[in-house]
């Protein structure tokens, strides 16, 4: 045996290894090949985000913005009410020309079309700035709800936009959930943590709440919000409700961590940290306002108001009536991010098992039929070059499903459609080889001059044709979602792999055959 030959048979058993042992289900990975939503069961959910939201928050934070710099320029605070989702007017104190205010808008609130009717200065998002806010809160719901169920450990999720850059809709699929009711309220769970100034006294009605405001401030510029009224034991034993602020100076996304505590009883807390922005800003809301109570909000609930007894720069804690479930939950989602708006179910499927099994069943039985109807062909048709094409064919597959382990792709249903494609555009490389082969035979050439004139000749169609197939599959990949990425996966990796066979494979079984020790072979079983 030359050389040349041991190192290529040396590289064919070491791929053989490698991609063995990655298929081989191990005590740390029972499942070396992750199964899709079709064939593993789980559930599917269709969620939309709900945009307007963040544009009505966004145009509290300019409301706050502005009053922030009026009070830094020294000017008096203006009178400032929301006109609808995008506008909000401001009337200028009595003697302030509005042209200082106008000021203001134009450098710092630059997505804002500023206009003066009647006296008032008005102030509208524009439309790219609405676009582009709510193209971005879906992108970063997204990334929120992957980050949350990353966190939870469900294998090779499927999360994607549906309805192209603009829609607001957002496709999951979770394989094999343990605990979907849990994972679908992770999911759900805005987790909108907000800071608020609460005015008047708590109270067990809303009526009640509003009739204790202080007299210089009015019921428009508050917002009633309910919150659990609990015993010297930390438990809810009640309703209370609080007149909070409309503006929100301090935001979940000035969040830096958070993580569950002991309290005071043993009761279990949340403890965070502030960025150092948000710690700033938290520094400035307290210094200014001790003596009064904070509202810690979350998704329109008061989790606790205490009182403002110094000033709090970078921690703080959300104390509730919360089990440690509920706790370890709540620490994840708020580690995750908040969501930038609220999600509206659309659609909720749960796929069982058993549709898994069976699907699994009936494509396996399928691939395995076609694989050996294959095999049986090329057999009967290129008798002894058929056992070539056949062990090609068979490290073509053993390949694929080793580069799927690796790369901890998802095998679904299209997917198992993908590797039966593969498979026969392998055979058809085959065919290739093995016809220029014969075309060569029938012109008087040699055997050695035959193969190498047939594999030298066939091998820029086999390039050629696949490589037009792969950038179809790239296409695929780039713009399909869930199964049709999985099909293209497959697709990609198989036909790569198939050139590998085809051509190096292939050849070397040929040369260890009819080209041993110089021997000059005058007949091919073909």
């Amino acid at each position: 045996m030359e050389r040349s030959q041991i190192w290529k048979l040396g590289l064919i058993i070491a791929v053989i290894v490698i991609f063995t042992v990655a298929i081989i289900p191990t005590k740390n990975d029972p499942e070396s090949i992750r199964l899709g939503l079709d064939l593993k069961g789980g559930t599917h959910l269709v969620m939309q985000v709900n945009t307007n939201e963040t544009i009505s928050a966004e145009v509290d934070q300019a409301i706050e913005r502005l009053k922030g710099e009026a009070v830094q320029r020294e000017l008096p605070t203006p009178e400032i009410r929301r006109t609808d989702d995008r506008t909000f007017q401001m009337a200028p104190p009595e003697g302030v020309p509005t042209t200082e205010y106008e000021k203001i808008a134009d450098e710092r609130l630059p997505d804002f079309e500023v206009s003066a009717p009647g006296g008032l200065l008005e102030l509208s998002l524009k439309s790219l700035s609405a676009t582009a806010l709510e193209d971005q809160s879906v992108r970063q719901a997204i990334e929120t709800i992957r980050n949350r169920v990353d966190a939870l450990g469900v294998s090779e999720p499927i999360i994607a936009r549906q309805g192209g850059v603009r829609g607001d809709r957002i496709v999951i699929q979770l394989p094999g959930v343990d605990d979907p009711a849990r994972v679908k309220d992770i999911i759900r769970t805005t987790a909108q943590l907000q800071f608020r100034m609460v005015q008047g006294s708590p109270a067990s009605d809303e009526q009640t709440v509003l009739a204790s405001l202080p007299a210089n401030v009015s019921r428009d510029s508050v917002v009633v919000m309910p919150g659990d009224a609990v015993d010297q034991f930390g438990r809810a034993v009640g309703r209370n409700y609080y007149a909070l602020d409309k503006s929100v100076p301090l935001t979940g996304t000035d969040l830096k961590t958070a993580r569950v505590q002991k309290g005071q009883l043993g009761e279990p807390i949340i403890g965070f940290s502030l960025t150092p922005d948000g710690g700033r800003k938290f520094g400035q809301l307290t210094e200014a306002n001790i003596g009064r109570r904070l509202a810690i909000v979350l998704d329109d609930k008061v989790q606790s108001a205490p009182t403002i007894n110094s000033k709090i720069e970078d921690e703080g804690i959300i104390e509730g009536s919360f089990s440690q479930q509920e706790a370890s939950d709540l620490a994840l989602i708020l580690r995750s991010g908040s969501l930038p708006a609220s999600l509206t179910t659309l659609e909720e499927r749960t796929v069982g098992p058993s549709l898994g099994l069976d699907s699994i069943k009936a494509g396996v039985t399928a691939s395995l039929a076609g694989f050996i109807l294959v095999l049986l062909a090329v057999l009967i048709y290129y008798k002894g070059a058929g056992i070539n094409a056949s062990i090609a064919l068979l490290m073509n597959l053993l390949i694929l499903l080793g580069m799927m382990a690796y790369f901890n792709a998802t095998l679904t249903l299209p997917g198992i459609a993908g590797i039966i494609l593969t498979m026969a555009m392998a055979v058809d490389s085959n065919v290739l080889v093995f016809e220029r082969i014969r075309e060569e035979l029938r012109a008087g050439k040699s055997v050695r001059a035959s193969i190498n004139q047939g594999f030298s000749l066939a091998l820029a169609t086999v390039i050629d044709t696949n490589l037009t197939t792969i950038i179809a599959a790239l296409f695929l990949f780039q713009f399909g979602s869930g199964p049709v990425r999985g099909f293209a996966v497959t697709l990609m990796i198989g036909l790569t792999a198939s050139v590998f066979t085809a051509f190096f494979v292939s050849r070397v079984i040929f040369d260890l055959v009819y080209n041993r020790d110089g021997r000059r072979p005058e007949r091919i079983s073909i």
